[in-house]
C-alpha cells in the first residue's frame, strides 16, 4: 500500500504548541550530530514543528557525546557506558535537542514499512533536511521526494557537495567532519600563530554551526519561494564552501595580486591597536581600534601623544604598523596593558568608548548581570532524565515573536507513536505490529 497517496495533509502545528514566526512550517530532519539538527533547532525555537528521525537502537550520536550524565542521588555524575540509553543523556543533547520531536525509523527504503512511513511524512512536511551524504544507498532520490511533494524544500548538508550542483564526483563522495571542512575549505590555514606553527582547529564545531546558519538561511529563502509559487527546490550546503565564504578577501587577493593570506595569531596585521595583550594579572585584553577617530580615543585613554604617533603613520596600515614608529607604539600599548589588571584596563578604555574585551569563560557569562538581564538562560525539563536543566536560550531576539522553549530534549523515540498516528494515520494495532522488527524501535 502506498499510504502517502491516500492520506490528507495535516496542517502544522498539530504536535506542538503554536508560537513564533515559523509556526505552520513542518520539518522532517534525518541529519545527525550538529549541522542539520542545529539548523532544525534554530527553526524549532521560533515555531517550526520539527520531526527528528533518529537511528533505530542508538538514536542520534549526539546523545552519546561526552560528557554523558545521569542522576545519582542529588548529584549529576558521568554515566558509565553500561547504563541504558534511556537512563543517561549528554549535556550536548540537553542544550541542542530541545523543541524537537523524536521518531525512531529505519530509513532503508528496501523495507516496505519504512518507505511507507518515510514518504508519508515527506507528504506532510514543508522541509526535508539531511546530512546522510549517501541517501541513494538507502533508496532515497530527489525524484521520489518531489513526486510525493512537489512543493517541498530539500536541504542537503555535506562535506563536499552533491554532484547535481557540480564538482568532481570523487570529491563529492568524500566523508567529512567539522575539522575536515575547516581544513579543506581553507579556514584552518588562517587560524593560529604564524608559521612554522601548525594551523589551528576552531573548537566547538564552528564549521558545523556556521553550516547550520547557512542551511537555515537557504531553507528560509526556498520556503518563501515555495509559499509564493508552490514549487519546491533543493539546497546544497557544504562544509568546505561555508568555510571558504568566511575567508574575507583571500580569493580577491589571490586573483588580483597573486598573494596568499597568512596566519597572524591574535594580532590584526593591517591596523593597530588590534590584538590580544597580556595584562598584569596574567589575563588578556583584546583591543581593536579601527579608523582615525577610535584610534585617537584610544591614544587619549592610554595617555599616548597622538601628535607623536599619528594614525596615518603609526596605525592605519600594514606599512604604518610595521614602521619603526608603529613598532614603537606597539611596545607602548604592550607596556600599558601589562601595567594593569584586565578589568582595570577594560574600564579605562571603555570610558573613552574604545572597543575592547576580555576572553570570557562560561562561568563568567553564566553569572554576569548583562547576560542574565537579557534573558539568555532558560530552564526546561529534559525528557530523558525528567530533570530540570538551565541552558543557553534563543538567538536572535525578536520583539514580536520571540523564541520559545516548549519542551526539553526528547527521549529516544518519545514521539514515534504519536507521529505515526497523527500524520501517517496508523492505528494502535498497526503501530504495535511494527514494533520488535527494528523499524521503529528505540532499542534493539
Amino acid at each position: 500500500m502506498e499510504r502517502w497517496k491516500e492520506i490528507e495533509r495535516v496542517p502544522a502545528p498539530v504536535l506542538i504548541p503554536a508560537y513564533g514566526p515559523m509556526s505552520g512550517m513542518r520539518i522532517l530532519a534525518t541529519g545527525s550530530l550538529v549541522s542539520v539538527p542545529f539548523s532544525a533547532s534554530l527553526l524549532a525555537e521560533f515555531g517550526a514543528e520539527v520531526i527528528h528521525v533518529e537511528r533505530v537502537g542508538s538514536g542520534d550520536p549526539l546523545r552519546s557525546q561526552s560528557p554523558v550524565i545521569m542522576k545519582e542521588g542529588n548529584e549529576y555524575v558521568v554515566a558509565p557506558h553500561s547504563v541504558p540509553i534511556n537512563e543517561k543523556v549528554s549535556t550536548g543533547w540537553i542544550q541542542e535537542a530541545r523543541n524537537r520531536l523524536s521518531l525512531c525509523l529505519d530509513l532503508n527504503m528496501k523495507r516496505a514499512e519504512s518507505k511507507e512511513i518515510f514518504l508519508s511524512l515527506i507528504k506532510q512536511s514543508d522541509v526535508w533536511m539531511e546530512n546522510l551524504v549517501w541517501i541513494e544507498k538507502l533508496g532515497i532520490t530527489e525524484e521520489m521526494i518531489f513526486e510525493v511533494n512537489p512543493s517541498i524544500v530539500i536541504l542537503h548538508c555535506s562535506g563536499f557537495g552533491r554532484p547535481q550542483f557540480g564538482g568532481v564526483p570523487e570529491e563529492c563522495d568524500r566523508p567529512s567532519y567539522d575539522p575536515i571542512g575547516q581544513a579543506e575549505g581553507g579556514w584552518m590555514t588562517l587560524v593560529g600563530e604564524p608559521e612554522p606553527n601548525p594551523p589551528t582547529y576552531g573548537a566547538s564545531y564552528i564549521n558545523d554551526y556556521l553550516s547550520a546558519a547557512y542551511a537555515t538561511i537557504g531553507i528560509l529563502m526556498a520556503y518563501y519561494h515555495a509559499q509564493k509559487t508552490g514549487k519546491g527546490q533543493s539546497i546544497d550546503v557544504t562544509q568546505i564552501e561555508v568555510m571558504s565564504k568566511a575567508l574575507n578577501d583571500s580569493f580577491v587577493n589571490y586573483f588580483t595580486l597573486g598573494t596568499l593570506k597568512k596566519r597572524v595569531g591574535n594580532q590584526i596585521p593591517n591596523w593597530q591597536p588590534a590584538g590580544l595583550f597580556k595584562t598584569k594579572d596574567d589575563d588578556w585584553l583584546y583591543i581593536a581600534t579601527y579608523g582615525p577617530h577610535v584610534y585617537a580615543r584610544c591614544m587619549k585613554a592610554m595617555g599616548i601623544d597622538l601628535e607623536k604617533y599619528p594614525h596615518h603613520l603609526a596605525g592605519a596600515s600594514i606599512e604604518a604598523v610595521n614602521s619603526p614608529l608603529g613598532q614603537e607604539l606597539k611596545q607602548l600599548i604592550v607596556d600599558w596593558a601589562a601595567s594593569r589588571n584586565a578589568e582595570e584596563g577594560l574600564r579605562e578604555l571603555l570610558k573613552y568608548k574604545v572597543p575592547c574585551g576580555i576572553p570570557r569563560k562560561a562561568d563568567y557569562l553564566a553569572n554576569c548581570e548583562h547576560y542574565n538581564s537579557r534573558g539568555n538562560f532558560v530552564e526546561y525539563e529534559d525528557q530523558t532524565l525528567g530533570e530540570t536543566f538551565k541552558a543557553f536560550g534563543s538567538v536572535p531576539k525578536l520583539s514580536k515573536t520571540p523564541g520559545h522553549v516548549w519542551r526539553g530534549a526528547p527521549s529516544i523515540g518519545q514521539d514515534t507513536d504519536t507521529i505515526l498516528a497523527t500524520l501517517v494515520g496508523y492505528s494502535d494495532d498497526e503501530i504495535d505490529a511494527l514494533k520488535g522488527k527494528g523499524i521503529i524501535d528505540p532499542a534493539i
